[in-house]
């Protein structure tokens, strides 16, 4: 059987660069670029300027390292959100997946990942001790631990529980609902809205040996 390719090189090697998109197997890749071979001259600019420019445009929000286009993500920046309430996630990708549960309208705190010791992660490469300074600066009154139900999703909220356990707050864990093991970033609105209405409290003994798994033993 021959491996031919019957497309163009330039097609080819747009079809490779799109495949490499999540969600985007070979055959999706190849509609999506000869639907934009279809595209005028001038959304192609448009597109292709956009994609240039994405790096240099989207930043860290300097306070919670959401994605942001200004020094202060609009979530932020915001009079109308509650910042009493505080939720940590692993990614800045998370926090449009609990905005559309519209479910929560307190602030949000990136940690840039999750306990990985096979990955080389450790607390000291997430953004724990920002998270410290945001606390201790106070008027926080819940933190709310949304990490992903896999193995170090929840050693890392186990691990920030006990790391802020000496604060006067209510620290909580977003409800069960989400499959064991899944990635937050996938979960659907609906079972993410419920999981966060469901959250538990962490403190009383219920915040324990979850780092023990990965190694991290105080």
């Amino acid at each position: 059987m021959s491996n031919i390719s019957s497309l163009p090189k330039a097609l080819q090697s747009l079809v490779e660069q799109l495949s490499r998109l999540p969600g985007v197997g070979k055959r999706s890749a190849e509609r999506l670029a000869l639907a934009l071979l279809q595209w005028p001259d001038e959304h192609l600019g448009r597109l292709a300027e956009d994609l240039r420019l994405l790096h240099e445009r989207i930043k860290s929000c300097r306070c919670c390292g959401n994605y942001s286009e200004q020094e202060l993500c609009p979530l932020c920046s915001s009079s109308s959100r509650r910042r009493e309430l505080l939720c940590v996630v692993e990614s800045a990708v998370q926090i449009s997946v609990i905005e559309r549960s519209q479910a929560f309208q307190g602030l949000y705190h990136v940690l840039g990942g999750k306990l990985s010791p096979l990955n080389g992660k450790g607390p000291q490469d997430l953004r724990i001790k920002e998270l410290a300074e945001r606390l201790d600066q106070g008027g926080i009154a819940e933190l709310i631990i949304a990490t992903s139900p896999d193995m170090e999703g929840e050693a890392t909220a186990h691990y920030l529980a006990e790391e802020f356990a000496h604060l006067p707050i209510t620290i909580s864990r977003i409800a069960s609902g989400i499959p064991a093991g899944a990635d937050l970033s996938h979960a659907d609105a609906a079972t993410l809205g419920l999981a966060m209405h469901g959250r538990r409290n962490m403190k009383h003994g219920e915040a324990q040996s979850g780092e023990e798994q990965l190694g991290y033993v105080r």
